[in-house]
């Protein structure tokens, strides 16, 4: 059976999982800080980012019986940071605040704290400041970028691994032609071993009949 469940899980060791979970709490905070409890935009934000957390850990975990529930679920999570961003960016839209470009100084500085091993929220603390509303809006909005573009990697890993080869009907498929080669190859041998007994012995007759049976195995 080996080879029909691939590697999976250890979402934990994802970046994309990882910036998820800083995306996640930031929200909680943003929302909690900015928003009334209770709003419906509050409500969608906070589902918006856990789903985009969930469905990471949920599509990684199916990832070793369902590639195609894999690539469903990331896929998921991509469209929910999407919703996510738009309202971060409406945030800043209805507020009259800037929204920060790409090759902005502060932008390339976030940037820079994507390298660090193991980052949590706080190392992104001094920049989610629920006294600047435009910094900590533009922060998630970086982190999302980020997210995003390491969900489209994963993506386009998944699809071409699919293509390559296949789902686990395909594997388990394979696994049992596998088997049965290995299993007529044992039946062979052990009759190549008896039909050479039998003409050391003379008794030809026989060994017609287990040269037969070795040549059906064959075919």
């Amino acid at each position: 059976m080996n080879g029909i469940i691939l590697p999976h899980g250890h979402y934990q060791k994802l970046e994309s999982y990882k910036n998820s979970v800083i995306i996640f709490d930031a929200t909680q905070k943003f929302c909690t800080a900015f928003l009334r409890i209770g709003d419906r935009t509050t409500d969608q934000m906070i589902q918006a980012a856990r789903s985009g957390k969930q469905n990471i850990v949920e599509g990684t975990m199916a990832s070793g019986v369902s590639s195609e529930t894999e690539i469903k679920l990331l896929g998921v999570a991509r469209a929910s940071f999407e919703e996510l961003l738009e309202d971060y960016r409406d945030d800043l839209r209805t507020h009259n605040l800037h929204l920060w470009q790409k090759d902005d100084p502060r932008i390339l500085s976030l940037r820079q704290l994507s390298r660090k091993k193991d980052r949590t929220y706080r190392t992104y603390e001094s920049y989610l400041n629920t006294a600047n509303r435009e910094l900590f809006c533009n922060t998630v909005i970086s982190l999302i970028h980020q997210t995003n573009f390491l969900l489209d990697k994963q993506l386009q890993y998944l699809e071409q691994r699919f293509a390559n080869s296949g789902g686990i009907r395909e594997r388990m498929f394979q696994a049992r032609i596998s088997e049965r080669k290995t299993q007529t190859e044992k039946a062979l041998q052990l009759l190549r071993s008896v039909y050479g007994s039998l003409i050391s012995r003379g008794d030809h007759d026989l060994a017609r009949k287990i040269e037969k049976a070795a040549n059906f195995l064959k075919h």
